[in-house]
């Protein structure tokens, strides 16, 4: 299987695991400037040269012999399961793309006609009940997790830890995994255990968030879409999300962490 979706600097000073909708378009970008002294002018998803990834196969020996023999720092980063979900909503079930479609071609069809979904569109300018329609996304995002029907899950919805175990079940050893709601610190702390060749200042790095501006506005405070039914739905899909990374089930409100990650049992729980 290898290491899907990991990242490595070309000098191979830092490797990260891509967890979606965790700041990974900000996390690559810096990764790029480490290396040239620039930003990646586009996309950093678009890359195809000036960063190793495990899509391009040109880097998998790189990154397979790098990650075996832990010759490099290892990071990845996460963020509250409710406030990923949701933005994993608004920009792929809501949002039109980059290609200036919808995404992934007639999932958003399939949603409208099997579960009741509405997006609203640019020319309404996204008028629609946001939270009934997002409720009824998570019914459907549930059934891809747990059933993997109508589809297998997307990558954007999946659980972080998913995408965190194949890293580890595959041999490789995360230095560090921090969250995205204390994203300077935590980028911070990588830094400064690596070696880059071009000095890094995070207070001059701008967010990367290249899934902002083509869809609607979040209207309502994060709880307003969460009641009963919906908590139950992302504990279904994320307990262990929750458990690990030690973010608060019990309080949609709540996106900060309430504990410190243990590595060790990331590790041992996710290396099954």
């Amino acid at each position: 299987m290898g290491f899907p979706g990991t990242w490595m600097t070309e000098t191979e000073s830092v490797v990260y695991r891509v967890v979606p909708k965790c700041a990974c378009s900000t996390i690559g970008q810096i990764m790029y400037f480490s290396d040239h002294g620039e930003f990646f002018d586009g996309d950093i998803h678009d890359a195809t040269d000036g960063l190793h990834k495990w899509a391009n196969e040109g880097s998998q020996k790189l990154i397979t012999s790098n990650v075996k023999e832990h010759r490099s720092y290892a990071f990845t980063c996460v963020r509250n399961p409710y406030t990923r979900i949701l933005s994993s909503f608004f920009d792929k079930i809501c949002g039109i793309q980059r290609n200036g479609r919808r995404y992934r071609g007639n999932l958003v069809p399939l949603l409208i006609q099997k579960y009741g979904i509405e997006v609203g569109s640019p020319e309404d300018n996204f008028q629609f009940d946001q939270i009934k329609s997002f409720r009824r996304f998570l019914l459907f995002a549930r059934d891809t997790v747990r059933f993997r029907k109508p589809m297998e899950p997307d990558i954007h919805w999946s659980a972080m830890s998913g995408h965190i175990s194949t890293f580890v079940v595959n041999g490789g050893r995360y230095d560090n995994i921090f969250w995205t709601e204390k994203f300077d610190p935590g980028m911070q702390s990588v830094l400064d255990n690596i070696k880059t060749q071009f000095p890094i200042d995070l207070k001059d790095i701008p967010r990367f968030n290249e899934s902002e501006g083509h869809g609607p506005k979040r209207a309502h405070p994060v709880e307003d879409y969460f009641d009963d039914l919906s908590m139950h739905l992302v504990y279904e899909m994320y307990k262990r999300d929750f458990q690990l990374f030690k973010y608060d089930f019990e309080n949609p409100a709540n996106k900060m962490p309430t504990g410190e990650i243990d590595l060790a049992e990331v590790h041992a729980k996710l290396g099954d």
